[in-house]
């Protein structure tokens, strides 16, 4: 096993994971869904890293992960205009990963995570560690939650809500189906039906 590979269980894990983060560096972490890829969103640094660990292209963006709810709003809002931006996605993919571990570091960080997973681009989604274990040596620490539950590789399912009263799935992933019926039943928004150009 490699240096940079640690349990899940590691006594203080969270407070080395902070270190780390703190000082551009890129975590590989277990969430409810695959194995992800972690900077801080605010650290140009790690971002870089994180799209040239996996060979990304920069127009496609990473997803926000948060602690609390109300994270959720304060990230989602929009601080450039259309004109301001230029290709890919003009809106941000946040989410509150299902995971105890990724809730925790987001919450005591009290900044948004960039999370994406821990692949080369367009290959296949990791639900253990030593599916990407080509990527181990460009990674700081890699943190192993075991095999990963879902045994699912679709990873997140991706929803535009935004525009009032309508929903959108940009992206089918795990839970789809049940989330829809969410939004469906619980929230009485309807379902909008196109596609997004990528």
């Amino acid at each position: 096993m490699s240096d940079n590979v640690v349990s899940i269980n590691e006594n203080n894990l969270i407070d080395q994971c902070i270190s780390i983060l703190k000082q551009d560096g890129v975590l590989a972490v277990p969430t409810d869904t695959i194995y992800g890829l972690a900077g801080l969103v605010n650290n140009e640094k790690a971002i870089r890293k994180i799209y040239e660990i996996k060979g990304r292209s920069f127009t496609k963006p990473l997803a926000i992960s948060v602690g609390y709810i109300d994270d959720l709003f304060i990230w989602s809002k929009p601080t450039l205009t259309k004109d301001q931006l230029s290709t890919g996605d003009l809106l941000p993919a946040i989410r509150i990963p299902n995971c105890q571990f990724m809730i925790e570091l987001a919450q005591r960080l009290q900044e948004p995570i960039a999370l994406t997973s821990a692949n080369i681009s367009n290959e296949p989604s990791s639900i253990c560690i030593d599916e990407f274990k080509e990527l181990w040596s460009q990674i700081d620490l890699i943190i192993d939650g075991g095999l990963l539950s879902s045994n699912d590789r679709r990873g997140s399912t991706i929803i535009d809500l935004s525009e009032k009263g309508y929903f959108h799935i940009q992206r089918q992933g795990i839970d789809c189906e049940r989330i829809i019926k969410y939004f469906k039943r619980i929230l009485s928004i309807k379902r909008k039906k196109y596609r997004f150009v990528m």
